[in-house]
């Protein structure tokens, strides 16, 4: 068995399908004694070029380990699949099983975002918690000021009456 990498381009629209597609593809594979040492979805990029029209496409990125029956029908369903814009099929020395630095960036990126939606998820928390405590401390010194307010204009008339 020989190793190889595929990279394989899904049209925008089909992105939805694209987990199915490589569960389609590896099942292929490993159906015929063959392994997948690496699959990758590198998700919606922007095309360094327009392919009929369309701007960004859904990458994905295998390494396999197959014979050659199980390739000619993987590239034949890329052939015949009208989602698959380009495919690209390179005979490898060996497995390549670590992450690309295209794919760590990426997972980097996510994790990112995961971290800064859960800071301001526990900002947004805290404020909403320290409105709630205002709100009650004003509720509660409420009534203090609104004796405090009866007693000045008591206050107030006794000065009048003093005074006239």
């Amino acid at each position: 068995m020989r190793h190889y990498e595929i990279v394989f381009i899904v049209h925008p629209d089909q992105s939805e399908q694209v987990p199915g597609m490589i569960e389609r593809y590896t099942k292929i594979v490993t159906d015929g004694n063959g392994t997948v040492h690496r699959c990758e979805d590198w998700g919606r990029r922007q095309l360094a070029y327009p392919i009929n029209k369309i701007h960004k496409a859904h990458y994905v990125m295998m390494n396999i380990e197959c014979t050659d029956k199980e390739l000619d029908e993987l590239t034949s369903i890329f052939r015949y699949n009208d989602a698959v814009l380009r495919n690209l099929v390179i005979k490898r020395d060996g497995p390549i099983t670590e992450e690309t630095d295209l794919y760590k960036a990426e997972l980097a990126d996510k994790a990112e975002k995961e971290s800064r939606a859960r800071r301001e998820s526990e900002r947004a928390a805290a404020a909403a918690q320290e409105e709630t405590k205002v709100a009650e401390a004003s509720e509660s010194t409420a009534p203090e000021q609104e004796s405090a307010e009866s007693d000045k204009p008591e206050a107030a008339e006794s000065t009048d009456e003093t005074e006239a």
